[in-house]
């Protein structure tokens, strides 16, 4: 494969990855993830709670054992809508596309050990997008109003991040476009963000300081900030460094310190404040130079919302490395857990990047040909 597709695979099946190592440990404390596994999570691992199915009614998912989770599901499902546009996404095509993947058609849902439609998967801030569009009609562009602000919109635009490779100002361009139709404030902010993150990490030669450079050029109000305050972080390895980065986003956080029992103001929309995950995602990729396995497993290790923290490292570590960065046993463990291609959503994206460079490009001789004649004295 050429090295387009290679960072396209490395970035999705990155993702992936991380995303399936991390949900078992999703919703624990460091120090719980270490007491349930006897030490630090260091690859796939079956579910923190034996009786996973019982554990909490609201959601009895299947998380761990190499199970992807609805991030890699709602990813795979803005693959398909690219794949059938064949152009730039916008929040129309969300409503138009994206939604009736939700809601018509049933397809193996790992964490449910069925097949099943996405929405019985998806949590409730992505039930939102049904519940807005398909039955309340409401003008894409404005349906993230009013909706809880989390990750739920950033953990899948990996693949506007790809289908702009080599052009961060572009890829957060469309990201907030297409994450209007499902987040506001600081969510949306965040989408736009990690997808100009992966496309940065799909330069050639591209490094961890490159990213988070063009991210912080990029980010705006509380996500900057907390972006800086995350990257500040020095730590010899991502063991010592998940405290720190844990403090450092602190200010910055709603959610509070019990992730399982969120804080009153969580998760409202402000201009102070961010994510947890993404700043938590790019400390770990800028202090451990962009290394796939490290930045994985320190998202891993850091529990609370692990596997979006461990999807977006992965993402943006597998686009710098590029596939042969994700090893190639945790590729195949999650495929085979999860009875699921995690590669071809990369070699599909990648086509579609080339295919629609070609035309931006056309479109860019046009448009200076036409400022040429304008200004021709």
């Amino acid at each position: 494969m050429n090295l387009l597709e290679s960072k396209a695979v490395g970035a999705l099946a990155g993702a992936a990855v991380g995303d399936a190592l991390g949900g078992a440990t999703e919703g624990w404390t460091p120090e719980q993830i270490r007491e349930r596994y006897g030490g630090w999570v260091t690859g796939i691992v079956a579910p923190f709670n034996p009786d996973w199915r019982h554990a909490r009614p609201i959601a009895p998912y299947h998380k761990g054992d190499g199970h992807i989770t609805d991030d890699t599901l709602m990813t795979h499902a803005l693959v398909e809508v690219y794949g059938k546009r064949r152009r730039h996404l916008d929040a129309y095509a969300v409503a138009a596309d994206l939604v009736p993947l939700l809601i018509e058609e049933k397809r193996w849902v790992p964490e449910l050990e069925a097949d099943a439609l996405l929405l019985s998967r998806i949590f409730l801030a992505e039930k939102w997008l049904v519940a807005r569009l398909h039955y309340g009609h409401v003008d894409p562009r404005e349906a993230g109003v009013g909706n809880i602000v989390n990750c739920g919109a950033a953990m899948y635009m990996a693949p506007v991040g790809v289908l702009n490779a080599a052009d961060p100002t572009a890829a957060y361009g469309e990201a907030i476009d297409v994450a209007g139709a499902h987040q506001s404030s600081y969510g949306r902010e965040a989408a736009g963000v990690f997808a100009a993150a992966v496309a940065a990490a799909m330069r050639v030669d591209a490094t961890a300081r490159d990213v988070v450079d063009a991210c912080v050029d990029l980010a705006h109000d509380g996500t900057r900030a907390a972006i800086e305050a995350a990257c500040s972080v020095t730590a010899a390895d991502w063991q010592s460094a998940i405290p720190l980065l844990r403090k450092a986003i602190e200010p910055f956080d709603t959610v509070g310190p019990d992730y399982r029992a969120p804080a009153m103001d969580a998760r409202r929309p402000s201009r102070t404040k961010s994510i947890e995950e993404l700043p938590v995602a790019l400390g770990l990729v800028l202090l451990t130079g962009g290394s796939y396995s490290e930045a994985v497993l320190g998202g891993v290790n850091y529990g609370r919302d692990a596997d979006s923290i461990a999807s977006m490292a992965g993402a943006i570590t597998g686009a710098l490395g590029g596939a042969d960065a994700v090893p190639a046993q945790w590729r195949h463990d999650v495929s085979v857990a999860s009875k699921t291609d995690i590669e071809t959503p990369g070699r599909v994206m990648a086509a579609l990047a080339a295919e629609l460079a070609a035309a931006d490009q056309t479109r860019a001789r046009a448009r200076a040909s036409a400022i040429a004649r304008l200004t021709d004295s």
